[in-house]
């Protein structure tokens, strides 16, 4: 059965952000993700504390967690940034500590903007050293590393905007937990064949997300069926979460009674 969780650094923002573990599980889901839920890269224990226990105490499973990835301020990740460098690697243990606390299993390394005046190869030598590092450590846990791709009309600095490229990286790494993660959303914006890339890389994916297109909002405002795309999923071996990573000023789930499959 398709399983949905909910990216509560998307939805419900109307509320406090300990607040929203407790209203994912109010709309009937079992599972959420949080893009990186801290102003720093190492909060304090305090703040771990209190992100962790809200999490349990509403009863839902983190299914995802980004690294430290500045959304909120325009960045795209700092694993290929020389400045953000160090700040990532501190990260590393913070987000692998709360991922082993709360059973999560899927860690979102986005890989970064690129730099201006700076060579592109020493990003992606550095980007490489940073995501074996960071991929090490989630072993530890028994966790992955998701790659993903962004697409260039939101994230024009960012370069890795296909399947094709995330896939390449994550071949240069070269460790075996670390997977792509198939955001549909952003691949659609680049015009990919959705069903074929899940075809090809299948056996790469470690999590998906969906927003409809082009206007990241629920399925069903946009262009994409996503009856036919969980359908591919499956009928390819899929037997993980998918993300619900889109717009919803008010969040309706009224969509997933239209479905076949439903969590």
């Amino acid at each position: 059965m398709t399983r949905f969780d909910v990216n509560a650094s998307i939805l419900f923002t109307d509320l406090p952000l300990l607040r929203r573990p407790e209203a994912v599980k109010a709309a009937g889901f079992g599972g959420v993700e949080f893009w990186w839920p801290f102003a720093e890269a190492v909060p304090s224990d305090k703040d771990v504390d209190a992100f962790v226990g809200a999490i349990r105490d509403a009863g839902v499973h983190l299914v995802g967690l980004n690294f430290a990835d500045d959304i909120a301020a325009g960045g795209r990740g700092l694993v290929s940034r020389p400045a953000d460098s160090a700040r990532f690697r501190d990260n590393v243990d913070v987000a692998v500590g709360i991922a082993g606390r709360l059973g999560c299993t899927s860690l979102n390394a986005l890989y970064g903007n690129r730099v201006d005046g700076l060579d592109p190869a020493q990003q992606d030598e550095l980007a490489a050293e940073n995501l074996a590092t960071a991929a090490r450590a989630a072993a530890g846990i028994g966790a992955t590393v998701l790659v993903e791709a962004l697409n260039a009309y939101e994230s024009p600095s960012y370069p890795l905007v296909s399947a094709k490229a995330a896939v390449e990286v994550i071949d240069r790494v070269g460790e075996p937990n670390v997977a792509f993660l198939c955001d549909l959303y952003h691949l659609a914006r680049m015009g990919e064949d959705l069903e074929a890339v899940i075809a090809g890389y299948a056996g790469r994916i470690g999590h998906v997300q969906i927003a409809d297109t082009p206007g990241r909002g629920r399925p069903g405002t946009g262009e994409l069926d996503f009856t036919r795309l969980f359908s591919v999923l499956a009928e390819h071996g899929y037997d993980g979460w998918i993300g619900l990573e889109y717009k919803d000023a008010e969040p309706d789930f009224g969509w997933l009674r239209t479905l076949d499959r439903l969590a």
